[in-house]
């Protein structure tokens, strides 16, 4: 008995030494920040000792994590040197209570997963700077750069102002100015850790500048950006209003109309007068054009929508994709068009645009 039970124990023995000679991926934490805050877009580097070259890949998956995003779950390791591999990963995180994933790193041959090695969560402490600060842009970059700015006269009490920025590690897809009633992002491109993103608001005719702040992880402090607003004298008849359709005079023109149609209404049953009938008729028919619904179509994938219907007009954004669209106005080879969802509203060439 006592032969079978150190039998049993040797094999025991054996097993484990074999199953620790038998491992080959050891994973760790290279690089991991100290403090993150409130919608700051983070870096953690991983790395990996790989005692074997009898693998095709390693891929990682997460799990266990709380109030946090991946940004990159498909990030490719790269060997660094020999047998040493490293990968980063980015995350975003919304609230303090956010937990980092467990990450679950395999060896892969064949298709199939030969190893696994898991890395248990790290705690990173947590703060939601600038809180109240009605200056604060809501960024949080390593850099922050304003490339170029445009100011033009928008209709006779407001100005619009388009900032082109570039940015590192940054969270510019929540930029924000407080206090701004009309404003947003025309376009954003993210190929993080850079990033690039126009911008415009409407802002007074008589405001001379725009201010706001972003933190800098760098110098972790607040750095004021200031826009000069110099407005160039460009404005546009037909740029009065962002949707002519919304304005108080179009309001009150049908209103007039309406009013008008009836009076001569009862003025024709009262007096039986064939004038009163003529221009009840005229009446009708401009009441109709009037509350007709505007005409919709579609707006090609790729076309770019322009504040004013000139040549060398501010270019918004480019359409990623087809949109459907409601016709506001039409000006020589220019058509004013506004998202059926109202995300976008300004000027395509004639060209792009085409019936449902």
């Amino acid at each position: 008995m006592k032969k079978i039970l150190s039998l049993i124990i040797l094999a025991n023995i054996l097993l484990s030494i074999n199953l620790f000679a038998a491992k080959n991926l050891y994973v760790s934490y290279k690089e991991i920040p100290k403090q993150v805050y409130k919608n700051q877009k983070f870096e953690v580097t991983i790395k990996a000792l790989v005692t074997t070259k009898n693998f095709d890949y390693i891929t990682t998956s997460f799990s266990n994590a709380r109030n946090i995003k991946v940004l990159n779950p498909n990030s490719k390791w790269v060997n660094t040197s020999g047998a040493n591999y490293e990968n980063k990963f980015f995350f975003k995180a919304d609230k303090g209570s956010f937990r980092l994933p467990t990450f679950s790193n395999k060896l892969v041959k064949d298709g199939n997963i030969i190893e696994v090695s898991n890395l248990s969560s790290r705690s990173i402490a947590y703060s939601d700077i600038a809180k109240g600060d009605e200056r604060f842009s809501n960024v949080i970059a390593k850099d922050f750069k304003l490339k170029a700015y445009k100011t033009k006269q928008y209709n006779n009490k407001e100005s619009l102002t388009i900032i082109d920025v570039d940015a590192i590690n940054s969270n510019l897809e929540d930029f924000s100015i407080f206090g701004i009633e009309e404003q947003g992002t025309s376009k954003l491109n993210d190929n993080y850790p850079n990033q690039n993103m126009i911008y415009y608001v409407v802002m007074p005719i008589h405001k001379k500048k725009l201010q706001f702040t972003y933190y800098n992880t760098t110098s972790k402090s607040f750095i004021t950006i200031t826009v000069p607003l110099i407005l160039q004298n460009e404005l546009v008849s037909t740029q009065t209003d962002l949707n002519p359709n919304d304005s108080n005079f179009e309001k009150y023109k049908k209103i007039a109309v309406v009013v008008l149609l009836g009076l001569f209404i009862l003025l024709y049953i009262w007096k039986r007068n064939r004038i009163y009938l003529g221009i009840s008729v005229i009446l009708l028919i401009i009441t109709i054009i009037y509350l007709m619904p505007n005409k919709t179509g579609v707006v090609k994938k790729d076309s770019y929508i322009y504040i004013l219907p000139t040549k060398n007009s501010t270019i918004f954004f480019k359409l990623e994709n087809q949109e459907k669209v409601e016709v506001l106005n039409e000006k020589k080879e220019f058509i004013k068009v506004m998202g059926i969802d109202k995300k976008f509203i300004g000027w395509i060439k004639e060209e792009n645009f085409g019936k449902n």
